[in-house]
């Protein structure tokens, strides 16, 4: 398996410089206070190793194999949720984050409401859109604790891991190299729609606190599952299955969700680039999305 190189490791930090994830302000870890959902973003690319982001001196790309391309769209971008997500499975090697310029999506929310607690982001179709995201070059065990968390590998998980190529969704790392397309995770349950009737998908606010709130105060229903408050509803959902399992249910039958604009990706692209590796060798301590 692939490793960053010395050289990606970047310069030595000068001293006195404090790159841990806490002096960063990038610990928090939603998974924990679902209010913080997506969690704190670096403000430019670095390689997150163990508890600290260094900087990333320069380009990182696919090696033969030894790592692909992942779009971050929510938590993933988050430093403190990325290395929580690796410790439950006993993962400790350097993660390159890379800021990059992408045109053609941008992003939603998920029609399901998650057993972390919050309600999360979810990729979708914005022909011509520009926005800065974080691309994960993850290695074979990363990209499976990745999967697993998304609940890609199993029949009830709310993501399906899609290719997204070239030109439909450009990205540009910015060493001045477009990528032939990147991985991201499409929502199976769709995306809630912006209430305008033209079906367009509800565009996700950035914080978890007001989008809670605004979803509550539009459903009667969702209220009397939830409660009032955007604390009360964290604290109902976390980790209670049935009930955000009826939350998602809940969405449909009131004819909240529109399509990602994403769903013909899904099973197309390139085959498995990880076929037959091997899996994490240790369960999560916590339940998937």
């Amino acid at each position: 398996m692939s490793r960053p190189s010395e050289r990606d490791r970047g310069p030595e930090r000068p001293p006195g410089e404090d790159r841990t994830l806490e002096a960063l302000g990038l610990a928090g870890v939603p998974r924990e206070e679902p209010l913080l959902y997506p969690g704190a973003w670096p403000r430019e690319s670095g390689l997150l190793d163990g508890d600290r982001l260094l900087p990333l001196a320069g380009a990182v790309h696919d090696d033969g194999g030894g790592r692909v391309p992942v779009l971050a769209i929510g938590s993933n971008a988050s430093p403190g949720q990325l290395r929580h997500k690796m410790a439950e499975f006993g993962i400790g090697s350097p993660v390159p984050m890379v800021r990059s310029r992408v045109t053609g999506l941008g992003i939603g929310v998920s029609a399901h409401v998650s057993r972390m607690g919050y309600v999360s982001a979810s990729p979708v179709a914005a022909p011509g859109a520009v926005r800065e995201l974080f691309v994960l070059w993850l290695d074979a065990e990363q990209l499976a604790v990745v999967d697993a968390s998304e609940g890609v590998p199993v029949a009830g998980g709310n993501f399906d891991r899609a290719w997204l190529p070239a030109p439909d969704v450009r990205v540009e790392p910015g060493d001045g190299s477009v990528l032939p397309g990147a991985y991201a995770y499409v929502n199976r349950h769709g995306v809630l729609h912006d209430g305008t009737g033209t079906g367009a998908p509800r565009r996700y606010p950035g914080e978890q606190r007001p989008l809670i709130a605004g979803l509550l105060h539009g459903s009667a229903r969702l209220r009397a599952l939830f409660g009032t408050t955007p604390d009360e509803f964290c604290a109902r959902a976390r980790a209670d299955r049935r009930l955000c399992d009826r939350g998602t249910r809940l969405f449909l039958e009131e004819e909240r969700v529109t399509a990602s604009g994403l769903e013909r990706y899904v099973g197309g692209g390139p085959d498995d680039p990880f076929a037959g590796a091997r899996p994490p060798s240790a369960g999560p301590t916590g339940p998937t999305p």
